[in-house]
């Protein structure tokens, strides 16, 4: 997938992959090491950091051929859809990953984000609308139990920095496109593609966008766009495509430009 070289983009110091574990008998024969013994190899890996340290950790047994280790074969229901089985022995893996975290110097200091990069397989039919295509969890989780809760408002995978940033206190300037998610104050919103059309929500409405103008709208709950009601656009409507407009401008002028970190 290219991960060692966008490491080194953007700057990561180490790398640890299939080669650094150099142990190929844990080898899946498709995507890299089983989640279980990976986890518990960065786990190690991370003992060797020097604090305070940000890291990522990617898991591969998620993903097709939906496989698990042979010792697991019959251990994890088969579920409804193929990624069912796999995603129980990841969740095994991540459980002891975190009981083997719990004994480390550094786990009770570190704030763990879990996060998808993109849906899968589709069991629950309201996730094959096109506006739910792809909706992911983010979860924060930190030992010392001062973040409690669940926010079902509109978020997104690049509103993960900035809280970030919030929980730990930061206070300079930094440069991102998404929102704290504990910040009541913004706005939430979320910019997505698919089906060839930019989507921005946002307030009470969807805006369809074709990179050039609005295509539609839609109700916020008409995640199926079944209404399309650009025939009757008011002044919300207006103010949601030129943000969409303004999104995008800005993102391909930092891309292109290579001003991602300016403020």
């Amino acid at each position: 997938m290219g991960f060692l070289g966008f490491a080194n983009i953007l700057g990561y110091d180490n790398y640890f992959g299939k080669t650094e574990y150099a142990n190929d008998a844990d080898f899946d024969g498709v995507w890299g090491i089983w989640d279980e013994p990976f986890f518990q190899y960065y786990s190690r890996e991370m003992n060797k950091m020097q604090q305070p340290f940000f890291t990522t950790l990617f898991s591969v047994s998620s993903h097709e051929p939906y496989e698990v280790p042979d010792k697991y074969h019959g251990v994890f229901p088969k579920g409804d859809v193929n990624i069912h089985q796999t995603i129980g022995y990841t969740d095994m893996a991540l459980q002891k990953f975190f009981a083997t975290a719990k004994k480390q110097r550094w786990y009770d200091n570190t704030i763990f984000i879990i996060v998808a990069d993109h849906g899968n397989t589709i069991f629950y039919d309201e996730y094959k609308k096109e506006g739910n295509k792809n909706t992911v969890p983010i979860m924060f989780y930190s030992p010392s139990g001062k973040y409690k809760g669940v926010n079902d408002e509109y978020a997104q995978q690049i509103d993960i920095f900035p809280t970030l940033m919030d929980m730990i206190g930061y206070q300079k300037p930094f440069r991102s496109w998404g929102r704290s998610l504990l910040d009541n104050k913004t706005e939430p919103f979320v910019v997505k593609y698919g089906a060839g059309y930019y989507q921005f929500m946002q307030g009470d409405y969807i805006c369809r966008f074709d990179g050039k103008k609005a295509v539609g709208f839609y109700k916020r709950e008409d995640k199926a766009y079944a209404e399309n009601l650009i025939d009757q656009r008011n002044a919300q409507m207006d103010s949601l495509e030129l943000r969409c407009k303004a999104f995008l401008q800005d993102y391909m002028y930092r891309v292109i430009d290579k001003k991602l970190a300016k403020p």
